[in-house]
């Protein structure tokens, strides 16, 4: 029998699921354990395939049907090895969306702002506070601590791709979360040790966080091209609520105008014929998703604009 440390190590495959709905104009997410856990379980021998195996333990953890769902990514790192189970978990996240959700009894499941974890990542309101005052201070001072010229050189490029104030890349949520790691910043990179005067945001057990924001950075990214928002939206509303929706997701205003623009010039949405008069003001018209355009554009693609507010 070869020794211990040479033996094949059991592998499980673990599901996770970013489940991710618009409530209140606020993009949140689906959570276990007062938020600490992504609805998770173990892929097992009945389930025909992963997709079906997620489904079964979405359904089962938090009573909540999952609608549109999409594979996000495979994370296989040493670091998530059970030692003491001694095997190796592989974890296989996915994206859904849903315009239903349940009131949340008790602590679980529960409904939670994306920011509560990342709060560095809305812009809605301007340049976040925390920003400024910890997040840049920190990442400043983990450059300075490089041990030679190349490594702080490297580091400080690094920063100012991910981190640059006056051209902002809502995309790389991703990247972000992983340099703080790096940098030893956020909670999880203590492992069982806590980090003294770690950065706001909500950690989560394990690499949920990473997980999550692997799923924000792909909804981010694909609402530029497919249609996707109007998963997420009522079956009538406003272009004022599907705004706002949008914005909710990409963290950043948007100009109202050349929103609406660009909205009318893709043809993406039809008049109801009915109007809202929940707007605070003048009755606003409502509007329905045209749903064969997706059929239309399934090649070239149908572009869900993202100009800036200024």
């Amino acid at each position: 029998m070869p020794p211990a440390a040479n033996r094949p190590r059991a592998v499980a495959i673990e599901l996770n699921a970013v489940l991710v709905a618009l409530i209140g104009d606020e993009p949140q997410v689906l959570t276990l354990e007062d938020g600490a856990l992504l609805p998770s379980g173990p892929f097992e021998g009945d389930h025909p395939t992963l997709q079906t195996g997620l489904r079964a333990w979405v359904e089962r953890q938090t009573h909540h049907p999952l609608g549109y769902v999409e594979q996000l990514y495979t994370f296989a790192d040493r670091s998530r090895a059970a030692a003491t189970l001694g095997r190796r978990i592989v974890s296989i996240s996915y994206l859904g969306l849903t315009r239903e959700h349940a009131t949340a009894g008790g602590h679980e499941p529960g409904w939670q702002s994306w920011y509560r974890y990342f709060p560095w990542e809305d812009w809605r309101g301007g340049t976040p506070a925390s920003l400024g005052r910890q997040l840049l201070p920190r990442l400043r001072h983990w450059i300075d601590a490089a041990t030679n010229a190349a490594a702080k050189r490297e580091r400080r490029q690094r920063v100012e791709i991910n981190f640059a104030e006056k051209s902002w890349n809502e995309d790389l949520v991703l990247q972000r979360y992983e340099l703080l790691y790096e940098a030893g910043l956020v909670p999880e990179a203590g492992g069982r040790r806590p980090i003294a005067d770690s950065l706001p945001g909500t950690p989560m057990h394990y690499d949920h966080r990473r997980i999550l924001a692997t799923g924000i950075a792909r909804l981010r990214a694909k609402i530029k091209y497919r249609p996707v928002v109007f998963e997420l939206m009522p079956p009538d509303f406003t272009l004022g609520q599907l705004q706002l929706g949008v914005e909710a997701l990409a963290g950043r205003p948007l100009h109202k105008q050349n929103f609406r623009r660009l909205i009318d010039q893709q043809g993406l949405v039809e008049e109801t014929g009915a109007v809202s008069a929940e707007t605070g003001g003048r009755p606003a018209k409502l509007y329905r998703f045209r749903r064969e355009i997706v059929i239309e554009r399934a090649v070239a693609g149908s572009k869900l604009p993202l100009s800036r507010s200024s």
